[in-house]
């Protein structure tokens, strides 16, 4: 059985920083595509970054363009979201998401939550102002 598990979600200042990773396991393989997603309280679950088994990564919102940065380590199991200069507008709970072997191994890591077959529980992030 397939699990993802997030950590480090915690409440930081305006202008501070949280690296979040997500570890995977029971997956037989790599997969193709990892991604972060966040959902703040009524609004609809946005892709954050992808990265794909090759380490070609995707930043998609332009909110946060230049302020994180996705990586993962070199078993490809477990990847990281790196959050500078955080604000308010960034406090939502952080899930992390992978694409199944039916994705194939040349998929794009799109920004499709269609695309992610396992997800994480997801780890807390508050921005205070």
């Amino acid at each position: 059985q397939v699990h993802l598990v997030e950590s480090g979600g915690d409440a930081v200042q305006t202008g501070g920083s949280l690296r979040l990773s997500c570890a995977v396991s029971g997956y037989i393989g790599i997969p193709r595509c990892m991604a972060w997603f966040r959902q703040s309280p009524g609004k609809a679950r946005e892709a954050v970054a992808s990265i794909t088994s090759g380490g070609g990564s995707t930043v998609f919102p332009d909110s946060v363009k230049g302020r994180f940065t996705i990586s993962q380590d070199n078993t490809k199991k477990t990847v990281h979201l790196e959050m500078n200069t955080l604000s308010p507008e960034d406090t939502a709970l952080y899930y992390c998401a992978a694409t199944g072997p039916d994705w194939g191994a040349f998929g794009y890591c799109s920004r499709a939550r269609s695309q992610y077959t396992y997800w994480g529980q997801g780890t807390q992030v508050t921005v205070a102002s």
